[in-house]
């Protein structure tokens, strides 16, 4: 094999961006308009990032429908649905300026859904009080990820999308790059930067049913500021989507939108039963993810499930016309997979690991890390969902702070004096992948990939308890154990395998600081169900801050402002954990 150590280039920018989505890509597009010189690495083809899969909506009090909506609202229902573990000041900052991210995206030509007299269209979301989600069609992730994609080629923004990064260079807590490898050759890349954006995502991939693909929110983000010298926060707080399809086996998870449900889908058990009429009878399948994704787990697990182990989702009562203009990615995608027409049938599916609430920890303002010159923003951050995100609240995040960080990056690039840089730290990075290159081990990375998903499934899912998270946490010992035992061996297909070990790492790591938050957290509360905790206990309104060293720190919440307060309601626990 030929020695890979001596293959590689030096690239230098003012600002790196890792991750090549969303929120990777609005940063890299404000840089590049304020003249700063920027680059943004992705390991994955910028043109099927994550974000193209979002498909229901995003949000912002435009009171294009509804005249009485405003951002002090959509704060408040922000706030609400966290179940108070939103940092009030995070969702102030998303709600007041979502309007100029709708704003930019219709700028760079998004083409959003419009009423007939040329206003953008909105419609009702899951727990939100007025119709404030816009939306293309029902694949406006895939919309907005092709505005941005569009705008960034039309600013000529340099993006290497082949570069896997394994690690933030650091010097005296202090960034000045990062290092990785391409995934076609392997050779390595060495790039010098005053800030680095981290964009790479969250961590539900490492669930066993999950709306992620393979080898994408792998926990990637949260292993590359750990190790530069971040912390996590919230990471017990993870989304389970209700709505995943069971089969075909290579594509469990994948999701129906929730803009079925917005549009009059029904959920019915086996024996026919709407059965949310028991767990939220005012709201029904318009209540918020985390009870109705409660609700069809408690269903499926007391035996009133389909064999196959999930519920139905009924939209055939709508009429055709609605489900082709409105639903088309949902009539498209089960025709496509299971050769099911949805117009008159109905569709099977279970809650799903989604999107990753928590991340690493970020300031309020800036998205500013604990290491200066890194930011973390999209899924890879923290600080607006809480323990219940609004659907439709993750797009607009990623605007808002991929604007607002990109700003904060140019500033602080423009601001540095000089650089110190350490070539212990790049010879380390370096002899990192060198030595997992050289894995020879009996170990498959694959099979260990899939024994996280099975442990986090068993004992960190939908509803928790004390002696799982034990066991868990001790399986993820033996795992970590075993994975210094891989054998990694490129082949004509490139260096994926590198980049899974890689991967499996990162999981690992994403998987205890998961776990070991959720055995803390000892209540129930919004996304977190804890059957030996089954009520919120008020002294765990707090956010959970983990550590390296394993150490969790119980964060205080900033109190919420009257004007947001003054609009939002008591939260109910009516309904919730009926076991």
């Amino acid at each position: 094999m030929p020695d890979n150590t001596v293959t590689g280039r030096r690239i230098s920018t003012s600002v790196l961006v890792i991750g090549t989505g969303g929120s990777g890509l609005r940063a890299a597009i404000e840089l590049s308009e304020r003249g700063v010189d920027v680059l943004a690495v992705g390991k994955r083809p910028k043109n099927d990032a994550h974000t193209s899969l979002a498909a229901g909506g995003i949000n912002a009090a435009l009171a294009t429908m509804d005249a009485e909506d405003s951002w002090q609202q959509h704060a408040a229902d922000t706030i609400q649905e966290s179940y108070f573990l939103a940092n009030p000041h995070t969702a102030e900052i998303v709600t007041k300026n979502a309007g100029r991210g709708i704003q930019d995206l219709e700028r760079w030509g998004m083409p959003f859904a419009r009423e007939a007299d040329g206003r953008i269209s909105q419609r009702y979301f899951g727990a939100h009080k007025y119709r404030r989600t816009a939306f293309a069609g029902d694949y406006t992730g895939l919309e907005i990820q092709r505005t941005l994609v569009a705008r960034a080629a039309q600013l000529e923004v340099p993006i290497l999308d082949s570069v896997y990064i394994t690690r933030i260079l650091v010097r005296d807590n202090v960034v000045f790059g990062a290092y990785g490898f391409d995934l076609r050759d392997g050779s390595r890349v060495t790039i010098i930067a005053d800030a680095v954006i981290i964009a790479a995502g969250g961590h539900n991939r490492i669930w066993r049913r999950t709306s992620s693909r393979r080898d994408e929110n792998t926990g990637d983000s949260f292993k590359l500021a750990v190790d530069a010298g971040g912390r996590l926060r919230d990471a017990e707080l993870v989304q389970f989507h209700p709505s995943g399809i069971l089969e075909p086996e290579n594509a469990a998870g994948t999701l129906i939108s929730e803009a079925a449900r917005g549009e009059g889908g029904v959920l019915r058990n086996v024996l026919g039963e709407r059965f949310m009429a028991n767990y939220d009878p005012e709201r029904m399948e318009l209540s918020t993810r985390d009870r109705v994704a409660l609700a069809a787990y408690t269903e499926i697990k007391e035996g009133r499930g389909t064999a196959k182990g999930g519920v139905l989702l009924d939209i055939s009562h709508l009429p055709r016309e609605t489900i082709m203009t409105r639903l088309p990615r949902v009539y498209q995608t089960m025709l496509e997979l299971q050769v099911l027409d949805v117009t008159t049938t109905a569709i099977e599916i279970a809650p799903t690991a989604h999107y990753s609430m928590g991340g690493v920890w970020v300031r309020p303002d800036d998205h500013s890390t604990d290491v200066v010159g890194m930011y973390a923003i999209g899924e890879a951050s923290s600080g607006l969902h809480g323990a219940n995100r609004l659907g439709g609240n993750s797009l607009i995040e990623l605007l808002v702070f991929g604007r607002i960080v990109g700003q904060a990056a140019a500033e602080y690039s423009a601001g540095i004096t000089s650089q110190n840089r350490s070539q212990e730290a790049i010879d380390a990075a370096e002899r990192e992948v060198t030595d997992t290159l050289a894995s020879d081990g009996e170990e498959n990375v694959r099979a260990l990939q899939r024994d996280i998903r099975n442990t986090m499934t068993d004992f960190g899912g939908v509803v928790r308890d004390e002696a799982g998270l034990l066991e868990g946490l001790r399986e993820l010992d033996e795992l970590d154990d075993r994975q210094k035992r891989i054998g990694v061996h490129p082949d004509v297909a490139g260096f994926s395998g590198l980049a899974h070990a890689f991967d499996l790492r990162a999981s690992l790591m994403a998987a205890r600081a998961t776990l070991a938050c959720a055995l803390e957290r000892r209540e129930s509360r919004g996304a977190h169900n804890r059957s030996d905790y089954p009520d919120m206990d008020p002294a765990l309104q707090v956010n959970l801050v983990w550590s390296a060293d394993g150490s969790i720190a119980h964060e205080q919440i900033p109190p919420v402002p009257a004007q947001i307060a003054a609009l939002m309601e008591n939260v109910s626990q009516a309904g919730k954990l009926l076991e």
